[in-house]
Formats: structure tokens, C-alpha cells, sequence
């Protein structure tokens, strides 16, 4: 493995940006990264070189969404994206917590990331990455970034009081349909012990919808308190009327074609093929790419 100094340099960059928006300190920002503080400290002052293995600055450049090679994608604000940085504002400010439910390939994911890159104490965690309750709380540890390791229940108990100490935190479960019954649980006794101290936002597709409706007509331990604590409701972009729910995809792709495809002849083409296969925009992106 041998990675070039460009690359290095471009984690760097990001890891200093990544902690202009960290409220703790750089201790703990460090283990956020998985490295110490010593460490954090060389790269702060510019080192990249025998500072770390090949495969930490890989970890990390994975982590902080470092791309390798340009691919000049564009972001367009779109619908999805501007009520997505709506609700994202509103809970961190108000420490309130919401569920997005919606269709698969809308760009749930893409945006929230891109939102929250210049959110101040903002964690995004991938629960698909963590589906059980131990796996669920060592990542949500890290991310936040205090250690990891150890009893399980001093974890779970410094993650609910360190969050606290933060100002307007907002902590981000994507696709948490894939968390397991016991991870999801443990949610309540995360929101309980952070209440009006922390906002929370819940992503997912159907399967989050299944999962926690499910839950609710089996009177399943949990699922109503968590629900309530969540909003009582969905959040849902996308209308459910046929017509409707065309104009909205025809004006969504139509935007982030428009945003990616200089040549605007090809937007209305790009526009039909979609919507008449009834696919998202990660179709439109394939199309795009290779010159479609």
C-alpha cells in the first residue's frame, strides 16, 4: 500500500474541519478518530508523514467521506434537501426529535451528510454499521468521542452524560430499520437520560416504518415510548397520490440533472427515462456518468 501525499493531505484538511465543529476537546476528538491526542496534535501542525499507517488514514479518510478522485458531482437544493436542513435546524436548536420514513434513492443520506459537514456538534451514525445493542453503543461512543472500551454500562452511562455536556448536540441514526430489538430500546434510556439536552433525527426507508408499526400494534415494550418521544409521527417528503407523487420525482431528478448536465437539451430525456422506469437518483447518477 503506498498512498500519496494528496490523498494525506486531503484527510488532514478534513480532520481540522471535522473538529472547527466539535464541541469537545481535542482529547476526545482524537478518540472520535480512533487515534490519540499526541497524534491529533502533529497533524494540527501539519505533519501527514510516519504520523500514521496507511490504514488509519484510509479509516479516517472513510469516515470523514474523502474522496479519492473528483468526481465533480454537484450538490442541487433540492426539495429533499432544503426540508431535510429544516428539520435538522429545528431539532438541534430546539433539542426535539423527528422520524424521516421515505422512498429509497431521494437522497435522505446524501444530503444529511452534506447538511451537517458545517453543524456544530452534529454525529451521524450508520446503524447498519451497528445493528446490535453493543455494537450500537461502542459506535455511538466513538463517534461522539469518548472511549469505547470497557463494561458496557459505563459506556452506555458516559455517552448519556457526555452528550449532555455539549452545546446543541444533534446526534443523526440512519437507517435505523436495521437496528435490532434490543439496540432500539436502548434508545429511551439514551433520549431519557439526554432529554432537552440533545436533538435527535431517525432516518430510514419502509422498513423503519414496518419495524416501529409493527412494534406499536403488538404492543411491543418500547415502541409507543419511543414513538412519543420521537414526535408521535412520520415525517414523509414524498406525496402519496400517483400524480402527485410524479411531479414530485419529475421536479426532483429534473433538479439534481440540472445541477450535473451542461448540455440542458439532455435534462428532459434524462427526466423521462427515469420516471417511465420509476427509478431514484442513484439511475439518473448512472446515466449521467456514463453519458446517457
Amino acid at each position: 500500500m503506498n498512498l500519496t501525499t494528496e490523498f494525506k493531505e486531503k484527510v488532514r484538511i478534513a480532520i481540522l474541519e471535522k473538529r472547527g465543529n466539535y464541541g469537545g476537546s481535542d482529547a476526545d476528538f482524537s478518540k472520535s478518530l480512533g487515534i490519540n491526542n499526541a497524534i491529533f496534535s502533529r497533524i494540527k501542525k501539519g505533519e501527514i508523514e510516519k504520523v500514521l499507517s496507511d490504514t488509519a488514514w484510509i479509516t479516517i479518510g472513510r469516515q470523514l467521506q474523502v474522496k479519492v478522485f473528483e468526481d465533480n458531482w454537484k450538490v442541487a437544493r433540492t426539495s429533499v434537501y432544503s426540508e431535510i436542513e429544516d428539520n435538522l435546524s429545528f431539532c438541534k436548536e430546539l433539542s426535539r426529535s423527528m422520524v424521516l420514513v421515505d422512498d429509497c434513492g431521494i437522497g435522505k443520506t446524501f444530503c444529511t451528510k452534506h447538511i451537517i459537514r458545517k453543524m456544530k456538534n452534529t454525529f451521524y451514525v450508520d446503524c447498519s454499521q451497528a445493528k446490535s445493542k453493543q455494537q450500537f453503543i461502542k459506535l455511538l461512543a466513538k463517534t461522539i468521542g469518548i472511549d469505547n472500551h470497557g463494561k458496557y454500562n459505563e459506556i452506555l452511562e458516559n455517552v448519556k452524560y457526555y452528550i449532555t455536556t455539549l452545546e446543541r448536540p444533534l446526534i443523526i441514526l440512519d437507517e435505523a430499520g436495521d437496528l435490532q430489538y434490543d439496540a432500539f430500546l436502548e434508545l429511551k434510556g439514551i433520549w431519557n437520560g439526554t432529554d432537552g439536552s440533545c436533538g435527535w433525527y431517525m432516518m430510514g426507508a419502509d422498513g423503519l416504518r414496518r419495524k416501529i408499526n409493527k412494534g406499536l400494534s403488538a404492543q411491543k415494550v418500547g415502541y409507543a415510548e419511543i414513538f412519543s418521544r420521537f414526535s408521535d409521527e412520520f415525517i414523509k417528503l414524498v406525496p402519496n397520490g400517483k400524480a402527485d407523487r410524479q411531479a414530485y420525482y419529475t421536479e426532483l431528478i429534473g433538479a439534481v440533472a440540472s445541477a450535473n448536465v451542461p448540455d440542458k437539451t439532455k435534462i428532459k430525456p434524462l427526466i423521462n427515462k427515469c420516471i417511465g422506469k420509476e427509478t431514484t437518483l442513484r439511475y439518473l447518477e448512472t446515466l449521467i456518468k456514463i453519458g446517457a
